[in-house]
């Protein structure tokens, strides 16, 4: 993610999380501290479509954001999207990575599941709508890159 996309993805956070939906000037400020955060967009022929952050401070990875528009669900991209996240706090060292999922929320559980996340809290009505969050924690240490041994993370996974 770039500055100049910062725009188009608080749009999107609008129109995805009305009741939560980040601030533009959150976006600014999680750019501008590249040496524990890390975003991403996802683009189409139809502009950004996707976008993921995390933010690192060894030992602890934390997915900050990672959203999908409708219209583009199903196609992979919140997989490839976690991935790259994953990968990035590998890179970094870190030996966990948490993040915060709403309760009401299965299709991004499942996904998180398939990558070996456990559900590990429960925030209640962590969210403004009083909805709560399950905190889930990803082990990494140990545990291979995507794409090398048993550890794959898309092994198993159904179309």
């Amino acid at each position: 993610m770039t500055l100049d996309d910062v725009p188009a993805v608080s749009a999107l956070e609008q129109r995805l999380f009305p009741v939560d939906a980040w601030p533009l000037q959150m976006f600014l400020d999680e750019l501008s501290q590249p040496e524990t955060r890390r975003y991403l967009v996802a683009q189409s022929t139809d502009g950004i479509v996707g976008y993921a952050g995390l933010m690192c401070i060894e030992p602890i990875a934390d997915v900050q954001t990672i959203a999908v528009v409708p219209e583009y669900e199903g196609r992979g991209i919140g997989t490839a999207l976690l991935t790259s996240l994953i990968d990035e706090a590998r890179r970094r060292q870190a030996a966990d990575v948490l993040l915060e999922v709403r309760a009401d929320n299965p299709r991004a559980q499942q996904l998180y599941v398939r990558f070996g996340f456990e559900q590990i809290h429960v925030r209640p009505r962590y969210y403004r709508d009083g909805t709560d969050a399950l905190i889930m924690r990803l082990q990494l240490a140990g545990i291979p890159a995507a794409g090398t041994g048993d550890a794959n993370p898309e092994k198993g996974r159904q179309p």
